[in-house]
């Protein structure tokens, strides 16, 4: 065979994988950018989980969505979300095929690697006060000191007040952090190993240190508590009930001399989120009823009842079967066992200083499109929830006939580790599902990096399984 004809049987037969850049036209990559300055505004205003279903309601609500539980009955084309708790939300639009067909579903969550408050949090030790804290997820722990962190979340009172803190994020507010030691005295410690180096128990916030003008013990940790009673009317036994979480106080901006990617805390999983919800208003009298899950909980096993264990899901499903007026028994096991999802979790990019954990050739890179995972899992995959072949051949032609750029990948090298995500519940209840989101550089970190090519292609993504699934 002549050269010629074997690279033609090369092109043929081999699989491409290129850089998605290269095949955008200046058009779009305007459209890429100004997709990534609306995504960028809600991450800066979406940092926890209950600020990302404020700002998804109003979203959804300024597209037409209505609370179903205000819903007498629902009909073709009718939009509809159910608010968990303000931490997990789920949103539908009623399709023109019978629901005993299936529903597709894409879900994401809004829940992020942070450091929580400890029920009992405020103290003093030579004349620091501090917030001791609770590390939520998986963290590297030395990765949270000497940067600086925000506060936010809710105190609830008893009389049923509930009171919104947000300090560190506008110009004007203070910032808080955790110190480290200076490495002129940090010889023992940076003789251990890196998961070691700092402590759980030694994350401890640094809040304050003006004594109260009184002969008082605690002097600077009373100055902490007038000054949070002033401000907010609360009393140290009112942090009993209070949801505080600590986020880097860094916002998410452009990256790069070419602003191809996006650095910011908690893309995992919020940039999912971004792009499966604004897809979804942006689908309109879809044959199959069209449905976005923003899950919370996912980081630490997607336990209680704002998690996907939760059988809330299945409550918002039966109200959707019960208000189209054509529920029976065992309808709801039928039309999931006819169902097709995309697990909306973000993968982790190649990164070519810490190659070694990655197998290239089955690896996720950055700027080559929306990531495919057919499965998960540790090691032998356990855990994992493995797509079906049947299922992938269906998302891969949904994704080839709209021209979406896409890579199946696996997350590492066999032996090193693994992950999982919502899949498996889903999976669980007799549904297709496969994971399909974005990849990214140094997740779990304070600040991680994404490429604005990768979100577009999610956002168009998820547009086109609804659309053709």
């Amino acid at each position: 065979m002549e050269k010629k004809q074997a690279e033609e049987l090369k092109e043929k037969l081999f699989h491409k994988k290129e850089n998605g850049w290269n095949a955008k036209t200046p058009e779009e990559k305007q459209a890429i950018f100004d997709y990534a300055k609306g995504y960028m505004n809600y991450m800066n205003q979406s940092k926890t989980e209950r600020e990302i279903i404020i700002n998804s309601k109003k979203i959804a609500e300024e597209n037409g969505f209505e609370d179903i539980e205000n819903c007498k009955s629902l009909k073709p084309g009718d939009k509809v979300y159910y608010n968990n708790r303000g931490k997990s939300m789920y949103l539908a639009i009623i399709g023109t095929k019978p629901i005993e067909e299936g529903v597709n579903i894409i879900g994401s969550h809004a829940d992020s690697p942070r450091l929580d408050l400890k029920p009992n949090p405020l103290y003093e030790d030579s004349e620091f006060a501090y917030f001791k804290t609770h590390y939520y997820g998986g963290i590297k722990k030395y990765q949270w000191t000497a940067i600086p962190l925000a506060i936010h979340g809710v105190i609830v009172k008893t009389n049923g007040e509930t009171i919104s803190i947000n300090i560190g994020e506008n110009e004007d507010d203070p910032i808080f952090t955790i110190t480290d030691l200076l490495p002129h005295l940090a010889q023992e410690q940076m003789k251990k190993k890196l998961a070691d180096g700092i402590e759980g128990e030694d994350l401890n916030l640094l809040i304050g240190s003006i004594p109260f003008d009184a002969d008082v013990s605690e002097k600077v940790k009373l100055n902490m508590l007038a000054i949070l009673h002033e401000k907010y009317g609360i009393t140290e036994k009112d942090l009993l009930s209070s949801e505080i979480e600590l986020v880097p106080a860094m916002p998410c901006k452009s990256m790069g001399f070419d602003h191809s990617m996006i650095a910011g805390y908690g893309q995992d999983d919020k940039i999912c989120v971004y792009t499966s919800l604004t897809a979804l208003m942006n689908i309109e009298n879809p044959e199959k009823t069209a449905i976005c899950l923003i899950s919370d909980k996912e980081e630490i096993g997607s336990m209680g009842n704002t998690g996907m264990e939760s059988h809330v899901f299945d409550y918002f499903m039966s109200e959707i079967l019960n208000k189209l007026g054509n529920n029976q028994a065992n309808l709801l096991e039928k039309v999931y066992c006819k169902s097709k999802m995309l697990s909306a979790d973000v993968d982790a990019g190649l990164d070519p200083i810490y190659a070694s954990v990655s197998e290239k050739n089955n690896a996720s890179y950055l700027g080559r499109g929306v990531g495919l995972n057919k499965y998960t899992g540790i090691r032998g995959k356990s855990g994992a929830s493995d797509a079906n072949a049947e299922f992938v051949a269906e998302v891969r032609r949904i994704f080839e006939t709209n021209d979406i750029r896409y890579q199946i990948a696996e997350l590492g090298k066999v032996d090193l580790g693994g992950g999982g995500t919502i899949a498996y519940i889903l999976a669980n209840k007799g549904m297709e599902v496969i994971d399909c989101g974005v990849p990214v550089l140094s997740m779990h970190a304070p600040y991680e990096v994404t490429s604005k090519l990768d979100l577009y292609e999610a956002y168009r993504a998820y547009k086109a399984f609804w659309k053709n699934a």
